[in-house]
């Protein structure tokens, strides 16, 4: 009995140090989220009068969304040999004029809907330069946001880029509808 317990007491201490290696905290483990989609649809807008500086819009969603996602809309600022050109926004427009006039399109959104608003500094009527908010095009992108937690995601897609974000989350342009 003495000669084996020496073994048994070695097995015993040989586990423990096996068990308390930690080995895994080097390597990074990538993880896809299987529970979030990238989706994207273009809305083109009729925006409501609050005041004659500020416009708005309210958009549902059809579904909920899952609590980790995040809303980025883009707004078509031109074409570009007829591909169009998307500003992220927010997005300040200078009008240029004597009163240095400027216009902001902004936007927020909850789980259930996104408000865009178009207001402009108080000696710039929205009501009499209507296309400064009638005819706009807008595309709304739902991306996951734990995509954007490592700091590999966050270097591997500029969100100001509208071509960088699609060809990131694999949004495929030609699915891309009109709500």
């Amino acid at each position: 009995m003495k000669k084996i317990l020496p073994f048994l007491l070695m097995a015993f201490v040989g586990l423990f140090a096996y068990s308390c290696d930690n080995n895994d905290d080097v390597t990074p483990v990538n993880t896809v989220d299987y529970d979030t989609y990238s989706v994207a649809y273009d809305i083109a807008p009729s925006f409501t009068k609050v005041s004659d500086n500020l416009y708005r819009y309210t958009d549902d969603f059809n579904n909920p969304l899952v609590e980790s996602d995040v809303v980025l809309i883009y707004m078509q600022n031109g074409t570009d040999g007829g591909s169009p050109v998307w500003k992220l926004l927010p997005y300040t427009y200078y009008v240029g004029n004597a009163n240095n006039d400027s216009v902001d399109y902004l936007f927020d959104f909850s789980k259930f809907a996104i408000t865009i608003n178009i207001n402009s500094t108080p000696t710039l009527s929205l009501t009499a330069n209507p296309t400064y908010y009638q005819g706009k095009k807008f595309r709304v992108v739902v991306v996951p946001a734990k995509t954007g937690t490592s700091k590999n995601a966050a270097a591997a897609v500029d969100y100001a880029d509208y071509n960088s974000v699609i060809k990131y989350y694999h949004i495929d342009e030609s699915k891309i509808k009109t709500k």
